[in-house]
């Protein structure tokens, strides 16, 4: 299951993350990490962004980000 299909109000642990280079850096340097829990605040109306709450702050995501997070 990615982050993108979590349901609002749910929270979700940090399996794997995909993609490659810098994308990955980027989600990385957010504190996306394997093993971090992730809560889902809010889903725009269109899914795009999608906001979370990690490691104790805000954090607004794009879809396609979203997707690359694998979590349980």
């Amino acid at each position: 299951m990615t982050l993108r299909e979590v349901g609002i109000g749910k929270t979700a642990k940090v399996v794997k993350l995909t993609g490659e280079g810098p994308v990955r850096r980027r989600i990385m340097d957010m504190g996306i990490t394997k093993g971090v829990e992730v809560f889902v605040r809010k889903v725009a109306p269109l899914g795009d962004p999608v906001e979370v709450t990690v490691r104790g702050y805000e954090l607004s995501l794009r879809k396609a980000d979203a997707e690359m997070i694998i979590v349980e």
